[in-house]
């Protein structure tokens, strides 16, 4: 691991410190959580505008899926 310098304000700092003192965890570790899973969402998210993307330049033609219809199981409500 490499050690880094962040800037952050204040009342962030203190909530940060609320957080992890409330998980028994270090600044550290809650810091690298949060950005792993700020790493996740950014990846999810880009997959997500490609998967619209892709839908815009080739739609769903009428009856496509319609083969797989008599393959879905739905519940009784």
């Amino acid at each position: 691991m490499r050690t880094i310098q962040i800037t952050i304000d204040e009342p962030m700092l203190i909530e940060v410190d609320r957080v992890t003192q409330q998980l028994g965890i270090t600044r550290s570790a809650f810091i690298r959580h949060a950005l792993q899973l700020a790493l996740k969402q950014q990846k999810i998210s880009l997959l997500e505008r490609k998967h619209r993307e892709g839908y815009a330049q080739k739609p769903v033609e009428a009856g496509e899926f319609d083969i797989w219809e008599a393959e879905q199981e739905w519940e009784n409500l």
